[in-house]
C-alpha cells in the first residue's frame, strides 16, 4: 500500500505542475482602470475597460465630465489627447474630442476606442505571446509524456489522462480577444495601463470654458436706465435739485434721480469763438482732431461771492504745455466767459513771461529748477505736474481749494481766492520735496507713478482723496483708490497708514496702497462685466448721503463707456465703502438692521487686488451662507455679526476681518429688492460685496 501511494504521488506531481504552468500562461480578465480628478466644482473621470492589454487588443475608454459648480455652465469644448507614442485610433472616428455644454448638476460623456500601433506592438513580436507559446508547447509536450506513461502503466490512466487533456483544452493557451467663457478650468486626467507588456499612458488635456448663469429677472421686474457717455464725469447739484455732470471734451448731462440721464453735450460745447481762442492761447496740442479734443476733465462749483457758476477746465498740450482756466456763467449750462488761468505748465525762458509765474515768484528769470527738470531735456515730469484734472472745493471753513495734476510729478494743491475764483496770490508755498513755490503743495503721487483725476470730498469727519490708478483703457487696469486726512491739504493716508506720496517709481496698478473701492466685476444680472472704472467725482447730498460718480468700460472688447453712480458709506472705523449696485434711492435702515433679516444665502464678490486687467478679468460671485447663529459657510468660512441698533456688519472670511454696512437695495436692472453688504478688510484693505440670492 505504501509503495502504491508513493507511485501515485509521483504520477500526480507532473500533471499538477503542468496545470499551474497552464494557468500562468492563460489570460486573466483584468479589472477596469479609473482615474478621477476635481477642480472648482468640476469632476473629470477617465476610465478604460481593462488595465492590461495584449498586443492587438482594443482599448475601450470613457471620459465623463460632471458639473457640480453652482450657477455655472460649461461650454462646449474640444479636448486634446496626449497618449503614449504607439496608441492610435482603432478607426477613423473612434476617438471623439468634442464635449457638449453641461449645465450645473449634470454630466456628459464621450467614449472611444484606441489600439496599439502594429508597427510598435506587433503580435508576433510580443514577448508575452512568445513566452506563452513556448510555455504552452513545453507543457503540452510534458502532458503528452504523462498521458502516454499513464496509458502504459495503469488501466485507470486512460481516465486520468482524459481529464488532464480536457483541462488543457478548456483553458487554452492562446490569448483571448477582448461658448465666450467667463473663465476656464484646466484638467489633465490620465491613466497608466499595460499594453503588450509595456506601461503606457492614456491622457487627455482640456481647458473647460465656463460661463456663470445669468440671473433671470421677470419681465415685469426689469428696469432700464437712460445712459449717457461722459468721460471723467464731475458732478454738480444745482439749487433746484437737478444734478449735472460735465466731463472731458465738454460732454455732460443732467438727471433728477442719478440713474436716468439726459445728454447736454451741445449745451456745454456752445462756447463762443472768442472764448475758444482765449482758452487755446497757451496750448499746443498737435494730436487734437476737433477743437474740444484737448479740453479735459472740467469741474463746476457755484461761487456765492461772485454769484457765478465757475467751470475750471484743463486745456491739455504737448510737452506738458497745459494750463487750467476759469470760465464763468450765470447758469450752469452757460454761456461761459473766460476769466483767466489758474496755473501753467511746461514753460521755458522764452514764454515764462506769458504765465503768472513771474508774479508768483517775483522774478522775470525762470528758476534753474524748471530748467534742470525741464522741457529741453524732457525731465519736466520728474518733478512737476501736468496741469490738468482740476478738482475745486470749499472746506468746512469756507476756504476755496483746487487739487490738480496727473502722473509725472504728482498731485498738487493750490488755495484759490474766494472773491475772484482765481489763484490766491497772498498764499505762499515752500520749495522742497513735497512743495513748490509756484505749483503749490504736493499731496500725492510723483516719480511718474500712476495716479490722476484727484477728487476731494469731505464726508463725515474726514476729507477723502480719490485718485485713479492705472491706464484708462478697458485693459489698462484703471481703478479708484481712497486716502483720507483731517485737513484739506493733507497728509493723506490709507487704512493701513500708507502715504499717498510716491518719491520713487513703483508699478502700483494692483498694489495695496490706497483703499480700492472696486475692481473689475460681474454680477449675475450683468450681461457684460465692468472694468476700468475711474476718474470719479463725489458729493454729499442735502440728506447727508454720499455718492461716487464714475465712468466705466465693459469687458465686451470695446472702449465704450458710460456713467454710473453708487452710494458711499462710512464704516464704524471711518473708511469709505461703495454700495454693490447702482443707486436707486436706497438708504440705511432707521434704527439699525435686524440680524434675522441679514441671515441667508449670498453671492459674494471679493475685489482681490491681483486681477488680470490686461485680459479684462472680472471678479464673479461665489456663494456663502450667513447662518442665523452667526456662522459663515460655503466658499468662505468664518462668522458674522451686526452691531445692535446699527447697520454696521463685521464678517470674518477665512480668518480675515471685514468691516462695513448692510442694507436693502434693488438688484441692478431690476425693481427686485434684496439685502446686501459692503465691507473693507481691516488687515489688507480689500473690499468685499455680498448680495442675498433671490433664486
Amino acid at each position: 500500500m505504501r509503495g502504491k501511494m508513493k507511485r501515485l504521488k509521483k504520477l500526480l506531481i507532473l500533471p499538477m505542475l503542468c496545470f499551474m504552468m497552464i494557468l500562468y500562461s492563460c489570460p486573466v480578465k483584468a479589472e477596469e482602470a479609473v482615474y478621477s480628478t476635481s477642480e472648482n466644482g468640476v469632476t473629470v473621470t477617465l476610465q478604460t475597460d481593462k488595465s492590461e492589454y495584449k498586443a492587438g487588443e482594443e482599448i475601450h475608454y470613457t471620459i465623463t465630465v460632471e458639473n457640480n459648480r453652482y450657477s455655472w455652465n460649461t461650454n462646449q469644448f474640444t479636448l486634446i489627447y496626449k497618449n503614449t507614442e504607439g496608441l492610435i485610433p482603432a478607426a477613423e472616428d473612434s476617438m471623439p474630442d468634442t464635449m457638449p455644454a453641461i449645465a450645473y448638476g449634470e454630466s456628459a460623456s464621450i467614449s472611444g476606442i484606441m489600439v496599439g500601433d502594429p508597427e510598435l506592438f506587433p503580435r508576433s513580436g510580443s514577448l508575452g505571446l512568445i513566452v506563452g507559446i513556448v510555455v504552452g508547447v513545453v507543457v503540452l509536450a510534458a502532458v503528452v509524456v504523462v498521458i502516454l506513461s499513464l496509458l502504459r502503466k495503469k488501466k485507470g490512466g486512460t481516465k486520468a489522462a482524459a481529464l488532464v487533456l480536457a483541462a488543457i483544452l478548456a483553458g487554452g493557451v492562446l490569448p483571448s480577444s477582448v461658448q465666450a467663457a467667463d473663465e476656464t478650468v484646466d484638467m489633465s486626467p490620465y491613466l497608466r495601463i499595460t499594453y503588450a507588456g509595456q506601461e503606457v499612458i492614456v491622457r487627455a488635456t482640456m481647458n473647460i470654458p465656463m460661463t456663470q448663469q445669468l440671473q433671470v429677472i421677470p419681465t415685469e421686474s426689469r428696469l432700464t436706465y437712460q445712459r449717457i457717455t461722459c468721460h471723467d464725469p464731475s458732478i454738480f447739484r444745482d439749487f433746484d435739485g437737478t444734478y449735472y455732470i460735465i466731463g472731458s471734451f465738454l460732454t455732460g448731462g443732467s438727471t433728477k434721480d442719478l440713474y436716468n440721464w439726459t445728454s447736454m453735450d451741445a449745451t456745454f460745447q456752445a462756447l463762443s469763438q472768442e472764448v475758444k481762442d482765449q482758452v487755446r492761447a497757451w496750448n499746443k496740442d498737435e494730436t487734437a482732431g476737433n477743437w474740444n479734443d484737448y479740453l479735459w476733465a472740467p469741474d463746476i462749483v457755484y461761487n456765492p461771492i461772485m454769484g457765478k457758476y465757475c467751470m475750471y477746465l484743463s486745456a491739455n498740450g504737448d510737452d506738458w504745455k497745459s494750463n487750467i482756466v476759469l470760465l464763468t456763467a450765470d447758469k450752469v449750462g452757460g454761456p461761459y466767459s473766460y476769466e483767466g488761468s489758474i496755473v501753467y505748465g511746461g514753460f521755458v525762458q522764452e514764454n515764462f513771461g506769458e504765465t503768472d509765474a513771474p508774479q508768483v515768484l517775483g522774478t522775470d528769470q525762470i528758476p534753474e529748477r524748471y530748467v534742470t527738470n525741464g522741457i529741453a531735456n524732457r525731465k519736466w515730469g520728474d518733478m512737476w505736474p501736468n496741469c490738468i484734472d482740476p478738482c475745486v472745493f470749499y472746506d468746512s471753513e469756507g476756504n476755496l481749494w483746487m487739487s490738480y495734476g496727473s502722473w509725472s510729478g504728482g498731485i498738487f494743491m493750490l488755495e484759490l481766492d474766494e472773491e475772484t475764483g482765481l489763484r490766491d496770490y497772498n498764499v505762499t508755498y515752500e520749495t522742497n520735496e513735497h512743495s513748490d513755490a509756484y505749483f503749490g503743495k504736493k499731496i500725492a503721487g510723483g516719480a511718474y507713478v500712476s495716479g490722476e483725476a484727484s477728487y476731494i470730498q469731505k464726508i463725515g469727519d474726514y476729507y477723502y482723496l480719490f485718485i485713479s490708478y492705472g491706464n484708462l483703457e478697458a485693459a489698462g487696469g484703471y481703478n479708484v483708490r481712497i486716502f483720507r486726512s483731517e485737513k484739506p491739504d493733507g497728509e493723506y493716508v490709507d487704512l493701513l497708514g500708507n502715504s499717498a506720496f510716491y518719491d520713487k517709481y513703483e508699478f502700483n496698478y494692483n498694489q495695496s496702497v490706497g483703499v480700492r473701492l472696486f475692481g473689475g466685476y460681474k454680477w449675475r444680472v450683468f450681461n457684460s462685466g465692468l472694468v476700468a472704472q475711474g476718474h470719479n467725482s463725489a458729493f454729499v447730498d442735502e440728506d447727508g448721503r454720499a455718492y461716487i460718480v464714475f465712468h466705466t468700460r465693459t469687458d465686451n472688447g470695446t472702449e465704450g463707456h458710460y456713467v454710473k453712480v453708487h452710494q458711499l458709506f462710512t464704516t464704524k472705523e471711518g473708511w469709505i465703502v461703495a454700495a454693490p449696485y447702482q443707486t436707486t434711492g436706497e438708504a440705511l435702515a432707521d434704527g439699525g438692521t435686524a440680524a434675522a433679516s441679514v441671515a441667508g444665502d449670498y453671492e459674494v464678490i471679493l475685489h482681490e487686488l491681483d486681477i488680470d486687467y490686461k485680459n479684462l478679468e472680472t471678479k464673479k460671485p461665489v456663494f456663502i451662507t450667513l447662518t442665523e447663529d452667526g456662522q459663515i459657510t460655503g466658499a468662505y468660512e468664518g462668522s458674522w455679526s451686526i452691531e445692535e441698533g446699527t447697520s454696521y456688519i463685521t464678517l470674518i472670511l477665512n480668518g480675515k476681518e471685514y468691516s462695513g454696512v448692510t442694507l436693502s437695495m434693488q438688484l441692478e436692472f431690476s425693481t427686485i429688492k434684496t439685502q446686501v453688504f459692503t465691507a473693507v478688510g481691516l488687515s489688507d484693505q480689500v473690499t468685499v460685496w455680498g448680495s442675498k440670492t433671490i433664486d
